[in-house]
């Protein structure tokens, strides 16, 4: 390890906010010199980051649930890393941490600022570095309570989820299997579509890109009896679709809506919502943030389950802190295969 006077922070920083799809123009890389801990901080290198398409709405100005990343701020990311300094006894130089490290080869964190970071300590005996951003980081986290406690699937329904191949997606249908419903899935391609299906045991899945009446003909061959519970992360024409086919008492979760986070235009939002009330069924968003409390409660039983063979996990990783841009935007155009991850590091 060489001193730490001698490391430099390689940092990736929004520029500007984009209109439309983000471009290389929107950051800014800089370079500055590595903090040391002040006394209670820690030091930590960034060995892999969670790209989600939250992200693209963490860059607009405007009231959200969390606060826009300001014009020349460290961009916002979750990840995974090591503890290469430590002032604090909790943490041990050679912990394996999960954190809010931005997009940043190192972060510096005084003891103030771990609980708003999300410092914790995490073990590679229950998953693989880029599973701790997957099934058992913030996209499981989203997928699991987002089903779970908004859901609230029972054995014997059919739950249906868009964007099924990606991060979350994989989490919600495999949970859905383990909890007795029938899991149908909404995915770009054939490829992903087989893999939902053979690989992860999906009852179906829709190819949305098969043609425009791909997925209402989909939903009608796949959910017979209807959706009792439909997890949503794309919003738009597919939403509408789903809201036609729903059952009395349904529960639509609304998670993401990345065919709208692009838009040059005004979001469009649901034009069969009157579904709901024919239906008396619910709508509802889920922010995972709001469940940090029981994180633990649902890693334990996810890792129990990547353990027992019940769960997979899959994640599409493209290496090197200069490849973010491009990375970022794989998201948006569905080239990403399972859960995209930047390694900034090797381990």
């Amino acid at each position: 390890m060489p001193a730490l006077a001698t490391l430099t922070n390689h940092q990736i920083r929004l520029a500007s906010r984009p209109v439309g799809l983000p471009t290389r123009a929107n950051w800014q890389s800089t370079l500055e010199a590595v903090a040391e801990p002040v006394e209670g901080g820690v030091l930590l290198k960034t060995l892999a980051l969670s790209l989600d398409p939250a992200m693209r709405g963490w860059m607009n100005e405007g009231k959200s649930y969390i606060p826009p990343v300001a014009i020349g701020e460290v961009m916002r990311a979750g990840g995974v890393g090591k503890v290469i300094a430590s002032r604090n006894p909790q943490f041990a130089v050679g912990d394996y941490v999960s954190a809010g490290f931005g997009v940043q080869e190192y972060l510096t964190l005084v003891q103030a600022d771990f609980k708003r970071s999300g410092l914790v300590k995490i073990d590679l005996s229950m998953g693989t570095l880029t599973q701790w951003l997957n099934v058992l980081g913030m996209p499981g986290m989203t997928g699991y309570f987002g089903l779970m406690d908004v859901g609230q699937p029972r054995a014997g329904e059919t739950v249906v989820v868009s964007g099924a191949a990606g991060a979350v997606g994989q989490t919600v249908g495999q949970m859905a299997k383990i909890k007795g419903c029938r899991a149908v899935g909404i995915a770009g391609g054939q490829a992903k579509c087989d893999w939902v299906v053979k690989e992860l045991g999906f009852d179906a899945c829709i190819d949305y890109k098969a043609g425009p009446s791909a997925v209402k003909d989909g939903l009608k061959q796949h959910c017979p009896a209807g959706v009792d519970v439909y997890f949503d992360n794309v919003g738009g024409e597919i939403l509408d679709t789903v809201l036609t086919r729903i059952n009395r008492g349904a529960r639509i979760i609304i998670c993401g809506a990345i065919s709208q986070y692009n838009n040059t235009t005004a979001v469009q939002g649901p034009k069969n919502y009157l579904s709901l009330l024919v239906n008396r069924a619910r709508m509802e968003g889920i922010v995972v943030f709001d469940y940090a409390d029981r994180y633990h409660l649902a890693v334990t039983e996810m890792a129990g389950y990547l353990k027992d063979g019940r769960m997979k996990s899959k994640e599409d990783v493209v290496k090197g802190l200069d490849a973010f841009p491009e990375a970022l935007n794989k998201l948006f155009s569905g080239e990403n295969f399972g859960k995209l991850v930047l390694q900034v590091a090797e381990d």
